[in-house]
């Protein structure tokens, strides 16, 4: 995607010139949408900080970082123990994201099986080929979702679309998961419209309407609460999400309010549909209620980030430290409120059966 007319990704194998170290450079998430500016992860730590901070965020890109986070951990020292030690800290930084653990298992299993000294350049030549097949899997979902999009787009003027969260290509490396169709169908020339909720309290819609802006898709940002309405009224054609987890039996977890956005397109007989690649899908978790939901630290919710009339980064404190406060970061839509899961291989319904359709080779016993 572009940034200011440039083809951008969100990460990238940084120049190395003389004596430099391998290092990786990243978009700073939390700076968005007021500034653009990248930062550099020389180490581990840097890498399981950009991760558990969200200065990277959403499941795909996290696991691309974590596996340049192995990489560059291995850069100096690459026995066993370093390894292992190198995936169990990258592992406990953000429990609910299964690309994450996806990544970081077939990191660790193509290393352990080589020579020690081997085992440098095979990480960093892993990553990269990680982050090239989120690249074309991101696209190909683009594809398979513009075939489901294109039916509704005769509706009316045109097509009006709402997500949730970011799934764009800041949530991936590039194209994006819930946008990647969105791209499609206005890259094909369909005039679409984008219901951008805010999503509190990281307020990631933020990043969704930047990224939008920057590709030129007409846009609007609504309080996450609007939805409701909006749906009631018949003033969205379909809703589409991104994933951090889908467990085996279609049910979904994202970001907390999916949920609810969920029970109103289905009251509203309105699709809702899920876009999410292959190393989303935890064929190893039954089903929902087995997902663990992080909980975030409470000055999320307390604390509000911004600008300044003056154009500064500044802070309002909107509840006092002492206020009680619960924020879960997910939420779990069961398999009966998603209308189709649309991954790289095709789109499906949100079952078992469906999951295995395209995903044959996961059928057990």
């Amino acid at each position: 995607m572009n940034v200011h007319g440039t083809p951008t990704r969100t990460i990238r194998p940084a120049p190395v010139s003389g004596t430099s170290a391998r290092a990786i450079d990243i978009i700073d998430q939390t700076a968005l949408p007021h500034d653009f500016r990248w930062l550099r992860l020389t180490s581990l730590a840097d890498a399981a900080h950009a991760i558990r901070s969200m200065q990277v965020r959403g499941a795909p890109l996290i696991g691309v970082t974590a596996a340049y986070g192995v990489a560059l951990a291995l850069t100096v020292h690459a026995d066993d123990a370093t390894l292992k030690q190198a995936v169990a800290t990258l592992a406990a930084t953000r429990p609910t994201a299964v690309n994450l653990h996806w990544a970081l298992a077939r990191i660790e299993a193509h290393l352990l099986a080589l020579p020690v000294e081997q085992r440098a350049d095979a990480a960093w030549a892993e990553a990269a080929a990680i982050a090239e097949e989120d690249v074309a899997q991101c696209r190909a979902i683009g594809a398979h979702g513009l075939a489901l999009l294109r039916p509704l787009a005769g509706r009316r003027g045109r097509l009006q679309l709402m997500t949730h969260c970011n799934a764009g290509w800041l949530a991936t490396v590039d194209h994006g998961t819930a946008l990647a169709p969105i791209y499609a169908a206005f890259d094909a020339g369909i005039p679409v419209h984008v219901w951008v909720s805010e999503t509190r309290p990281r307020n990631q819609g933020l990043l969704t309407a930047w990224e939008l802006a920057q590709h030129g898709v007409p846009h609007t940002v609504i309080a996450d609460n609007a939805a409701g309405l909006l749906l009631a009224r018949g003033e969205v054609d379909a809703v589409i999400v991104g994933a951090d987890r889908i467990a085996a039996n279609g049910d979904v977890a994202n970001k907390v309010g999916t949920y609810l956005k969920a029970l109103a397109a289905s009251a509203a007989d309105v699709p809702f549909f899920v876009a999410a690649p292959r190393s989303t899908i935890d064929f190893a978790c039954a089903s929902g209620a087995d997902i663990p939901i992080e909980e975030r630290e409470g000055d999320e919710v307390r604390v509000v980030h911004g600008r300044n009339d003056a154009g500064q980064p500044a802070a309002v404190r909107q509840l006092p430290a002492s206020e009680a406060v619960a924020n879960p970061a997910f939420d779990v839509t069961r398999a009966n409120l998603v209308t189709a899961i649309i991954s790289e291989r095709g789109s499906t319904p949100a079952s078992t059966d469906g999951l295995l359709s395209l995903y044959p080779e996961e059928r057990r016993g």
